[in-house]
């Protein structure tokens, strides 16, 4: 076996680079004012020029961007962020801008700030000196609970003597028929109208008064409740007894409906109201009789009293005065 180094085969040779090219030959420098096609000569306004000039010293063009001065409006110290410039610079001025090329502006304290800054500390001030004052002071003690005990009779109690010790209640407030007066010895009945104290209704006074449908109308108006009364006649004078509750938020005014709005004279004392006789003769309803009215009332709480008299000729003021403290009396 022969130990001799085998050689390289040529297919197993890596390829030859190729050769270099020949180097170009350095191309001649071309004025930039030459004519094109003259190979470096130079045309124009320079072409006395020497050979191998270019021309004047800016024949090459160069720029440089130039400086820049804030725009108006904008103070010099305001400068946004560090080293760059204020809003509308445009981008070939922010390289010429510098913030300390600008004078910093010194700035002054503003009154809003100073009264700010006093509100502020005042009232913190104020409550710490008032905090201290308060702790100082002594606790102020409450005084002692105090609950009444419960009281309990030795016996029971009479249930009638609670009854009368018990306040009454008006008198108002019960039978208004048992309240109406009851017609004097001596008088007849005064046609149909009820002749002994009895139940009226709002259909039947408003009927009597002459004026049905204003008299019915105001009286659901002002509150009314309940009606009683009694008539009666002695020769050619007339008597009517009334009397009419209303509600409690419509008693006050209820007087007005009783009267005609003139003065009146009182007819016993503390009584709210009075009564009043008419010096001129008025006429009937739907017919051409005349009379003389006469007319006491008066209120206790939520009743009014009413009485009337029609007579011939001018009514005896004292026998109204008399019937009207009569009916006052049963009242109480």
């Amino acid at each position: 076996m022969s130990t001799e180094p085998v050689g390289q085969s040529p297919a197993d040779a890596s390829p030859a680079a190729p050769p270099p090219p020949p180097s170009a030959a350095p191309a001649e420098a071309v004025s930039p004012w030459a004519a094109p096609g003259s190979a470096g000569r130079v045309t124009g306004p320079f072409a006395d020029l020497p050979a191998g000039h270019a021309g004047p010293e800016y024949a090459t063009p160069s720029y440089a961007p130039p400086s820049y001065a804030p725009p108006a409006g904008v103070a010099a110290g305001d400068v946004l962020g560090a080293g760059r410039p204020p809003a509308g610079v445009p981008a070939w001025g922010a390289a010429a801008w510098t913030p300390a090329a600008v004078p910093a502006r010194r700035r002054r304290p503003r009154p809003v700030l100073l009264l700010s800054s006093a509100l502020v500390l005042g009232t913190l001030l104020g409550g710490i000196v008032g905090y201290g004052i308060q702790e100082r002071r002594r606790p102020t003690p409450l005084p002692p609970l105090q609950v009444a005990l419960p009281a309990y009779p030795a016996a029971a109690a009479d249930p009638k003597a609670v009854a009368d010790a018990a306040p009454k209640p008006l008198a108002v407030d019960g039978d208004l028929v048992k309240l109406v007066i009851a017609r004097p010895e001596g008088t007849e009945a005064w046609g149909d109208n009820p002749d002994s104290p009895s139940w009226l209704t709002v259909g039947e006074l408003a009927d009597w008064s002459g004026a049905s449908k204003t008299t019915f109308t105001s009286l659901n108006q002002r509150g009314f409740r309940r009606a009683a009364g009694v008539d009666w006649k002695k020769g050619d004078t007339k008597y009517r007894v009334t009397l009419l509750q209303f509600g409690p938020d419509s008693a006050a005014g209820a007087i007005a409906e009783a009267t005609d709005g003139g003065s009146t004279s009182s007819f016993a004392d503390g009584v709210n109201g009075g009564y009043r006789v008419a010096s001129t003769p008025s006429t009937w309803a739907d017919s051409t009789n005349k009379y003389y009215y006469g007319y006491a009332v008066a209120r206790r709480g939520t009743l009014v009293m009413k009485i009337e008299i029609f007579a011939p000729q001018k009514a005896d003021a004292a026998e109204l005065k008399d019937l009207a403290e009569k009916q006052w009396e049963r009242l109480a």
